[in-house]
Parts: C-alpha cells; structure tokens; sequence
C-alpha cells in the first residue's frame, strides 16, 4: 500500500482534450498498433488494438488556473496518451508506470505554481517504498503544493500528487 495518491487526468478534462487539447489541436484518435504506452487517462499500459490519442497536456497550467494563481514561465505542454473513449480510469493502487531502472524527475511546486524543487529517481524494485520517501522528502518542505512525476527520458508527465 502506498502513502500517496497518483492523479490520472480528470475525467471533465479527458472530455476536452479529446475534442481540443492544450496547444489548440483537434484531437486525432487511432488504434494502437502495439500497445506499451503509458495512458493517462487510467494510469496503465496500452493495450494492442486499443482506440487512443495522443494529446498536448499542460498539467501545471489547469491547476494553476483552479487555484487563481500563474505558473508564468513555468507553464509546460507535452504529449500524453489518453483513451480516445471515456474509460473507467485508474483501477489500482500503488505508482503507475514504476519499471525498474526507470529514471523520474519529481518536479515540486509552491502554491503559487512555481519550481519549489526536483528530485531525480532511479525506480528500485521496491517501487512503492521508494516513491513513499521520495514524496515524503518533497512534502517535508510546507510549500511543496504538488509534485509532478516525469519520465526523464522524454520529459512526459506520468502523473501528479498533492499535498495529503
């Protein structure tokens, strides 16, 4: 069991990126030939044959527009894989996507959606426990509001968690 909650897409945002994503494009669904890509939508692997879309996210700029504030210059898009249905989203518990040897950034942000901090993990097989301290470490900071969790690799959100 895991201390932290990991935050698919939401389903009233899932609805407008699978008309119109965040850089203003058309959602353009397809079938997924092979299958392995990590949908944000329900937190697991694409499965072959799968109808999805790849869409432009920018994670930090909804939240921030929620919470009245500007994340500025730290206002980040970047693709992610959704369903191109509606789907019943995440099923499990635990850390989504926590291959072993993996490498992810844990970005922190401030209130006010700015940069508060990073952290970079290397996923032991011992996912769970790992990703528990490694949060536990950005929460010990009282302005740490939320943390994104990025592949390193290609800089894709995987998903967020917010202060307990």
């Amino acid at each position: 069991m895991t201390i932290y909650t990991a935050r698919a897409i939401e389903p009233a945002v899932l609805e407008q990126l699978r008309d119109t994503d965040d850089a203003g494009r058309p959602c353009v669904p397809f079938v997924a030939p092979e299958g392995g890509d990590p949908l944000r939508c329900c937190l697991r692997p694409v499965a072959p044959g799968e109808r999805i879309a790849l869409v432009s996210y920018a994670p930090l700029r909804r939240w921030a527009a929620r919470m009245s504030v500007s994340p500025g210059a730290y206002d980040e898009q970047g693709p992610v894989f959704i369903h191109a249905d509606p789907c019943d989203g995440p099923s499990g518990e635990g850390y989504p996507f926590a291959r072993p040897g993996a490498l992810r950034v844990l970005r922190r942000y401030d209130a006010r959606g700015r940069i508060a901090g990073g952290r970079l993990l290397e996923i032991p097989r011992a996912a769970g426990p790992a990703f528990d301290a490694a949060l536990d470490e950005a929460f010990s900071d009282p302005g740490v509001a939320l943390v994104h969790i990025r592949a390193v690799e290609y800089g894709c959100f995987h998903f967020e968690v917010r202060r307990p």
